[in-house]
This record gives structure tokens, sequence and C-alpha cells, in this order.
């Protein structure tokens, strides 16, 4: 066999693996980004008070809580576009991405008015949920000034799509980045009304970010304007969208939005059963997933790669290069995963010391215990993420919540239940049966993946590889 032959064999992989390299980091860095908005709006409350920091707090948590449902409501906008992107007749593909994009802005704009609705109708119920009045009353006005903002966040969101379906995210990253500075700027601003800025306290706070997700939306909007290729296809006029798109992109995004409101509602019920155990535990426990969700982060970005590349091989019936992704995305999570386990491992302190400043010897030492744990999580956690996605690039999302049901809460709550209190394992026993839900839910995702694509590689047209 010739060094050429083998070059040639080896090159469909050696191109997957760069498109997911190029669709991946992006992602995963708005992600990282994300994060860090929410950071910096934490630290700035911290300046006002200890009133204002709770309060403004479980405002940010009730927004992110609704925005996540939003976004997995838009998510399977990219697999969509993705597949269209694939059509022999360019004129039928554009058609398609249009269609597509509109339908994709008419639900962001309807799931974005309800869910400002809902963040100002949850304000106006938090003292029947056993909330103090001063935490209510910080809570409102952060939800009052946040709630507006989540429309042209999901807006950024159908752009966001679009780019990484047709595999040109642009500066989506050093958008994202660019606006954690400029939240910075305006939530200093609106505190201390500095400059032309009226002094807002806590509100000003969460107006600085509705403006924020405003400009982000509005300068990649721009971006993508002025770009050749991408701007004939991005049609913003949603109403003029068909109801077959509509149907189609609901009928992919509810079952999305459920399965992401189930995992975060898994971990709210995790952190009251660790709130129970003791306010260690739970202090441990928010510490630790902090750290284990920015690996998460990355993941994300790799399982929304290889959804869009699953999403355009099998729209070319090259599902052999299908299962490659799988194992190109599996293989980049576990590096991910193996490398931060070590640092857990071998330098425990070094990596808590930025979340533990003021805490306890007790909360250091059960800190560290469960960043043992989580060197086994953050492999089964990142499998599952890239099984969601890719179930997601065959089309089937209805799978894919299903199969967390049962691995998140017929099996993952039950069991950390059982290791914490009957067992006795307390703390490490709720990481325990997350770990072990996370697994199952992998498992299961990745053999239905497995068993769903459609053996159609003897019959594809072409088995040299993409284009």
């Amino acid at each position: 066999m010739s060094i050429r032959t083998v070059q040639k064999r080896d090159l469909p992989g050696a191109h997957l693996a760069r498109q997911l390299t190029a669709l991946a980091v992006p992602v995963a860095g708005t992600q990282l980004a994300q994060i860090a908005l929410s950071a910096t709006d934490t630290a700035m409350m911290g300046l006002l008070g200890v009133e204002a920091l709770a309060g403004g707090g479980l405002a940010v948590v009730i927004f992110n809580q609704l925005r996540t449902m939003g976004v997995g409501l838009l998510v399977p906008m990219g697999n969509q576009i993705a597949a269209a992107d694939t059509a022999a007749d360019p004129g039928d593909a554009a058609r398609a991405i249009r269609g597509h994009v509109r339908a994709g802005f008419l639900l962001a704009t309807i799931a974005g008015i309800i869910g400002a609705l809902a963040i100002i109708g949850i304000g106006w119920l938090l003292p029947f949920l056993g909330q103090s009045d001063d935490v209510v009353t910080a809570a409102r006005s952060m939800l009052v000034a946040l709630a507006p903002g989540l429309i042209p966040c999901l807006w950024f969101q159908v752009i966001r799509q679009f780019t990484v379906g047709m595999r040109k995210p642009l500066a989506l990253l050093w958008i994202t980045v660019a606006s954690v500075a400029v939240n910075a700027a305006l939530n200093l601003g609106f505190i201390h009304g500095w400059g032309p800025f009226p002094s807002l306290g806590l509100a000003g706070i969460g107006l600085s970010t509705s403006l924020v997700h405003a400009l982000t939306f509005i300068v990649f909007w721009i971006l993508v304007r002025r770009n050749q290729t991408l701007s004939p296809l991005m049609s913003v006029r949603f109403w003029r969208a068909e109801r077959r798109d509509v149907i189609s992109l609901l009928g992919l995004g509810v079952p999305v939005s459920a399965t992401y409101a189930s995992e975060a509602g898994m971990f709210s019920v995790l952190a009251l059963v660790m709130g129970a155990i003791s306010a260690e535990a739970l202090a441990a426990h928010n510490i630790v997933y902090q750290i284990t969700f920015i690996v998460f982060q990355v993941a994300i970005g790799l399982s929304q790669g290889a959804s869009i590349l699953v999403s355009r091989q099998v729209a070319r019936m090259r599902t052999h290069q299908a299962l490659t992704v799988m194992r190109l995305a599996l293989a980049a999570t576990s590096v991910l995963a193996a490398a931060s386990g070590l640092c857990y491992l071998f330098i425990p302190d070094v990596v808590l010391a930025p979340f533990t400043v003021d805490a306890s010897s007790d909360t250091i030492a059960l800190c560290r215990s469960l960043l043992l744990i989580g060197i086994v999580m953050q492999f089964v956690d990142a499998a599952q993420n890239v099984g969601v996605g890719l179930l997601r690039g065959l089309g089937d999302t209805v799978s894919a919540f299903r199969l967390s049901v049962v691995g998140y809460w017929l099996v993952g709550l039950p069991t950390a239940l059982v290791l914490a209190f009957p067992v006795g394992l307390d703390a490490a026993g709720v990481w325990w049966g997350l770990t072990c839900g996370l697994g199952v839910t992998a498992a299961l995702m990745l053999m239905r993946f497995v068993r769903s694509v459609p053996r159609t590689s003897e019959l594809s047209p072409d088995r040299n590889g993409p284009r």
C-alpha cells in the first residue's frame, strides 16, 4: 500500500476534524463569554450589598432559565440550514435557508415576548415563594430591566444558528468577548451615575445587560449583511415565514427546549438536596459545579459542531462519515475531560483558589473530594452533551428528550437520593448519583444514534469524502 493511498483514505477524517474544530471553537468561546457576562453582573451586584446580591442573583437565575429554554427552541435551525445548504440546486437551497431564517426570527420574537412577560410575572410571584421583602424588591427591579433584553438575545441566537449552519461563524467569538467589556463599563456607569448615565443601582445592571444583548445583535447583523455569501440568504421578515417552516422548527425545537429544561431542573433539585445535607455541602456543590461547568461549555461547542456536520453528511447520504464525526467529537471531549481531570487530581488547590477565598476548611475539603468525582462526571457529561447534538443532527430531538428524562430523573435523581441518605454517602452520594444519571443518558443517546444512522454508505454516490 502506497503512502499516497493511505493519505487519501485518511483525508476525510482529517477534513472532518478541521471542520469540527472550525465550528466548535467559536461556539465554545461564545458559551464561555456568556458565563463571563453573568459573572460580571454578579461581581457588580456585590458592590451594592448582600440584599442586592441575593435578589439580583435570583433574577439572573430566572432570566437564564427562560433564555436557555428559548435558545433550545432555536438550536435545531442550524441543523435545518446545514441540511438545506447541501441541495443540488442553489436556488432551492437559498429559498429553503431563507425560509428557515424567517421561521427562526418569528419564533424568537414570540418566545422573547412571552418569556419577557413571564420574567416580570415571576417577579410578582416571589413573595409567595418564601422570599424576604428586601430580596423581592431587589429581584423585581432587576427582572424588569432584564426582561426586554430577552428578545434581542434570542434574535442574536437566530443569526448565530444561521452562520454556524452555513459553517461561517464570522466574528461570533470576538463579538461576545467584546460584549463582556462593554457590559462591565455600562454596569459601572449605571451603578455610580458616571458621565451621561443616570444612577440606577441594581436596575442599572439589568439595563446594561439588556443593552448589551441589543448591541451584540445589531453588530452581528451588520457583519452578516456585509458578507456577500450570507447577506442574500438572511431574511428578517419573520411576518413572511411560511407555516410549514414554523411547524418544522417547532417540532424539532420544543423537545430540545424541554431537554434543556429537564437537565437544568435536575441540577436545581440536586442543589436543594445538597442544602438539605448541610450548608457546607451546598457551598461545595456550587463551587465544583461552576468549575466543571466551564468544561461543559467547551463540550457544547463540540456538540453543536458535530450536530451541524452530521446534518450535512446525512443529507448527502454519507452516513459512514456521520459515524466518523461521532468518534471525532467523543475523542475531543475525552481529551478535554482528561486534561482538566489531571488538574483536579494534581493541583486541586490551584483550581479551587478563585472560588474558596472565604470558604471554611470543611467546605474546601469537601470540594476536593467532589472534584475527584468530577473527573469521572466530566467524561459522561461531555459524552451525553455530544449525544444530544448527534441525535439533533439526525432530526431526532424527541428521542433525545425521552432518553434525558430516563437518565436524569429515573436513574440519576433516585440514585443520588439513595446514595446520599440510606447509604450515607451524603454529598459524595449526590455526585455519584449525578454521574450515574449522566452516564446512562450518554450510553442511551450514543446507542440510539448508532442504531438510527441509516445504512446507506454503500449506496452513496460519493465515497471520496466531503467536498
